[in-house]
């Protein structure tokens, strides 16, 4: 049985369902993160699962207890969010043994968490500044610190990285991956970032629309996506999806049975650019992406297909150059005219171009 249940949950925000049936199972100690473009409900979820939005339909379950109509306060649960919610006016160790000291713990209890929690996080030295002495990422480390000395059963983040710079949010990310392990906390992970996804996650779920279109693995996702929304949402760049009808030669060539007003779906590294009398199509150079250790080049074809090709080494391409494309057809999604995936490529993980 999974450590926390969602079994049928509902939202209904007047006439409207935003969360439309949600069934979920997490284990203890796992780390999920709830993915998928803005409105498509998971923040709204998460918020539900913390008790600070009431569920409409369904049930809760933690650890086997019925939490459904519980308040926030006694789901045991600890939430981060985006905006720190740190007060202004409170040292870092008053912020971070607030919640602590309203429930009345022993003050030495209290000492021995908060410090516990500065040493985990690196912020020993910070305990008696204030919010406004701390850089982004600090303040950031500090309400993930008060959330681990309430030791809660599950810590849920919304989107607590995406106020710092690119720098800092790699920087942070790492940490809250190591935090992740060090503590062995059962995680609830909300991201409009995939790459976030991709890195943090034991499991990903994949939200659109207030339902789930799928639930797997990182790799799992980006290897064998159910249906073209997941396809195009995993991955960055993301998966080239051209209209069987730009692709003509593809099912003759390949022998590819692509069904009738579908779509074809290839990863960025299963394109490779060639001289321009070779490959199974013809096109031109739109724009090339130096990024030192890959280089993303993208091109139209001569039937009006748009694709990016990744590939690892520098190029002498230009804009405007003619170029030959080839595809690797073993790795081709197929999709119909719904999105509803037909074939799932094979993934060649040793493979370089």
């Amino acid at each position: 049985m999974a450590y926390l249940n969602l079994r049928g949950i509902e939202k209904i925000f007047g006439e409207t369902r935003v969360i439309k049936g949600i069934d979920l199972g997490i284990q203890q100690g796992e780390f999920v993160v709830f993915v998928g473009p803005s409105g498509c409900g998971k923040s709204t979820l998460l918020r539900l699962i913390a008790g600070l939005e009431q569920i409409n339909g369904g049930t809760l379950e933690l650890d086997g207890r019925d939490i459904t109509n519980l308040p926030s306060s006694k789901r045991d649960l600890a939430m981060v969010f985006q905006s720190y919610a740190l007060y202004p006016h409170m040292s870092v160790f008053e912020n971070m043994s607030f919640a602590l000291k309203l429930a009345k713990a022993d003050p030495k209890v209290i000492k021995e968490k908060v410090e516990r929690a500065a040493q985990i996080l690196n912020l020993t030295q910070y305990l008696e500044r204030t919010p406004k002495e701390l850089s982004g990422g600090q303040r950031q480390r500090v309400a993930i610190g008060r959330a681990i000395v309430r030791a809660p059963k599950v810590f849920l983040f919304d989107e607590p990285l995406s106020n710092l710079d690119a720098a800092l949010r790699g920087q942070t990310r790492i940490e809250i991956a190591k935090l992740h392990r060090d503590l062995g906390a059962t995680t609830i992970y909300v991201t409009h970032d995939q790459v976030e996804a991709m890195t943090l996650a034991d499991r990903v779920v994949v939200l659109r629309d207030g339902v789930i279109e799928q639930v797997g693995t990182p790799l799992e996702l980006y290897d064998r996506p159910a249906n073209q929304f997941v396809a195009q949402f995993i991955g960055t760049p993301q998966m080239n999806v051209v209209a069987a009808s730009q692709l003509p030669s593809l099912e003759m060539v390949c022998g590819l049975p692509i069904p009738a007003g579908g779509f074809v779906g290839l990863r960025p590294e299963n394109v490779t650019l060639h001289p321009a009398d070779q490959g199974l199509l013809k096109g031109r150079v739109d724009l090339v992406e130096a990024l030192g250790a890959e280089t993303l080049i993208y091109i139209t074809t001569t039937q009006g297909a748009q694709l990016v090709s990744r590939q690892n080494e520098r190029t002498p391409l230009r804009v405007g150059d003619a170029v030959g494309v080839q595809i690797d057809a073993d790795a081709a999604h197929l999709f119909d005219a719904q999105g509803r995936i037909t074939r799932t490529g094979q993934t060649h993980p040793t493979r370089t171009h």
